[in-house]
């Protein structure tokens, strides 16, 4: 009973089947797994597992799919962190659009994935988005992945999943890996709420006025920056958002020098003014704290109003600014 419970799982070998029990006396019999066997377990599971040179097959619509968009999250680093689903839509698409052909083939090579890909990048993606419309309009499963993390995440793929949205052709994301989520899940910073602003604009005017609004707000603020900007960057928020502020510089993450480095924007402008550092960057900065304004005691409300007496106020407007003041107080509060 417990075994109709289970799913099937597909499993890879490296070596034989541990012992098992047959049936005279108990005694334990060493079985290995043949090759159809096998191949029925990989089968039930829809997952295509890379196979041994001479066995390899087309099991690619093994699983049938609902023809439209798939946007597939990818690993950010580690090749081990990809979903069996993922593995699955990737094998059963018609095509597979890819912001970096090269850097992509080598995962599908690693899984043995042979879908052909297309290359669809930035440079070149509003001349592609009509030639894959009419692909997917003619009933084709298109998969849409980037190099690293979701697509459409400060990536490739917002605009085309907009168009199939707007032609109401399906889209449907299959969730991996993605920076900004894992750079926040272990910064130690808030993340009750937090603000997503991912790459500054390049112009200097607007890249300060988009700094500006985050140094104001209360929430974790996320961001992307790729290493030949890490300097520009920290030299720009310690002076808006002031150099005693928190942050988390996240690394090469999933990858063996994995680094989360903790201290103020001032100490990260010092340190890393002489470290060089590779691949993308994901940098976190805690909101701006919340200031708590106190409300004055009876003795000085008392001397306030001494004071406007004094002054020659009549006491009609010494009540007035008295309202004044408590609306104004209860509005911060709020």
């Amino acid at each position: 009973m417990l075994i109709r419970r289970l799913p099937w799982t597909a499993i890879s070998f490296a070596a034989p089947l541990p012992f098992c029990f047959g049936a005279t006396n108990g005694l334990p019999i060493r079985k290995q797994l043949n090759s159809s066997l096998f191949s029925f377990f990989c089968s039930s599971s829809g997952v295509n597992l890379p196979l041994q040179p001479g066995h390899e097959t087309d099991t690619r619509h093994s699983q049938s799919l609902k023809p439209g968009l798939y946007l597939v999250g990818t690993p950010i680093g580690n090749l081990e962190d990809i979903t069996l689903r993922a593995i699955r839509v990737l094998n059963s698409a018609d095509v597979i659009l890819s912001e970096d052909t090269r850097h992509s083939g080598k995962l599908l090579h690693h899984y043995n994935i042979k879908t052909p890909l297309m290359s669809y990048h930035k440079f070149n993606e509003s001349h592609r988005e009509q030639l894959v419309l009419r692909r997917l309009k003619q009933g084709e499963i298109v998969a849409l992945i980037s190099d690293a993390g979701m697509p459409g995440i400060s990536d490739p793929g917002t605009e085309l999943a907009k168009l199939c949205v707007s032609e109401n052709i399906l889209v449907v994301p299959i969730p991996g890996p993605c920076a900004l989520v894992s750079a926040l899940s272990a910064s130690g910073l808030p993340t009750d709420e937090f603000t997503f602003v991912g790459f500054l604009p390049k112009h200097s005017g607007s890249r300060r006025k988009r700094l500006m609004v985050s140094a104001d707000q209360t929430t974790t603020q996320i961001f992307y920056v790729p290493p030949h900007k890490l300097s520009q960057f920290l030299d720009e928020s310690s002076s808006i958002f002031g150099d005693a502020r928190q942050c988390v510089i996240a690394r090469e993450m999933t990858k063996l020098h994995e680094e989360f480095w903790h201290g103020t924007l001032g100490e990260a402008k010092e340190v890393f003014s002489i470290r060089q550092v590779k691949g993308e960057l994901t940098i976190l900065i805690e909101g701006k704290a919340n200031s708590k304004v106190e409300p004055p005691s009876d003795t000085e409300l008392e001397s306030e109003l001494r004071e406007l007496i004094a002054g020659g106020e009549s006491l009609s407007t010494v009540i007035a600014s008295l309202y004044l003041y408590a609306f104004n107080f209860s509005s911060i509060e709020a």
